[in-house]
């Protein structure tokens, strides 16, 4: 491939220009990306993950080329598969160079290092320095588990898949500057690593806790007033299922209600000049009931 002249020599984007930029990644994001497969969400982590499919539906939307000739720099020893890959990319309108990813796997690394032995005897028969014992976490707890070293050489072309994935994803993600919508190679975490016990909350991350709102979040008021008028509307809900709505009136405000409850004590107040101490949340379609009671000591002066 030709030398690619530097996309720095262009004017720089605008605030408008990057702001469409990414309103186009989540745009795509939603319409054509399937989660799992494009894009996946690892419980306890911030935002999601970009795997390769994903990273070349971006590429694809931004008319972004890969350079078929990736810098590859093997450094494998004699007992260790070890690539580092280089990824360009550029525009295939104007063939200038947007940016370059880099991506590294070693068989070094937890997943490709060790496999669970075929039988106890396999186990028994390999040399002391490379098979262990080591601790997993499983859905009744930890337990432990027998592990042989793999042979580098059965894993260097996964290794080597892997870091020019790696390498791809990173170059798409600063290219497209995604890198607030997308994390990378998370995938590529060892299971003990990536999920804890009950298989989906990663280890060392302190799980969610459910935290029931206090009454002052909930930003209810209480007034004591006087009701002026009420009024009641029949409604037919998605289920098809009928159900009244009560609107309660005061002044040039309308608070609702689905108790009927609600509504007839309000009717009583009205009708003995008596006022009522009610309690209300704001929600989308205005005021709604949380509790009514008629004030008997109070009334309209």
């Amino acid at each position: 491939m030709k030398n690619l002249p530097s996309v720095r020599s262009q004017k720089p984007l605008t605030a408008s220009e990057i702001k469409a930029q990414v309103q186009l990644i989540q745009e795509v994001m939603n319409a054509v990306m399937k989660e799992g497969h494009h894009y996946g969400v690892i419980p306890g982590t911030p935002k999601p993950t970009l795997y390769k499919p994903g990273a070349e539906k971006l590429l694809s939307t931004f008319r972004i080329g890969a350079d078929p000739t990736e810098l590859i720099t093997d450094l494998s020893t004699e007992d260790e598969i070890r690539y580092r890959v280089a990824v360009r990319g550029f525009s295939q309108a104007t063939d200038n160079l947007l940016g370059v990813g880099v991506g590294e796997c070693s068989s070094n690394e937890e997943k490709y290092k060790w496999r669970k032995p075929v039988c106890d005897e396999e186990f028994e028969e390999t040399q002391t320095e490379r098979k262990r014992i080591a601790w997993k976490r499983g859905d009744k707890g930890p337990y432990q588990q027998k592990q042989i070293r793999m042979n580098p050489s059965d894993v260097a072309n996964t290794i080597l898949k892997i870091a020019k994935k790696r390498a791809l994803v990173d170059m798409t993600l600063t290219i497209t500057a995604a890198s607030d919508i997308f994390d990378q190679d998370l995938e590529d975490l060892p299971d003990e690593m990536e999920l804890g016990a009950n298989g989906k909350t990663p280890i060392n991350m302190p799980k969610e806790k459910k935290v029931e709102p206090t009454p002052a979040a909930k930003e209810t008021n209480i007034i004591i007033t006087p009701i002026d008028r009420i009024t009641k509307k029949d409604v037919v809900g998605q289920n098809k299922k009928p159900y009244m709505i009560y609107s309660i009136h005061i002044g040039d405000k309308t608070y609702s209600t689905f108790s009927k409850t609600f509504a007839e004590d309000a009717q009583k107040a009205i009708e003995s000049g008596l006022m009522v101490k009610m309690e209300y949340k704001g929600t989308k379609y205005g005021p709604e009931i949380v509790s009514l009671k008629i004030e008997e000591k109070e009334q309209r002066s």
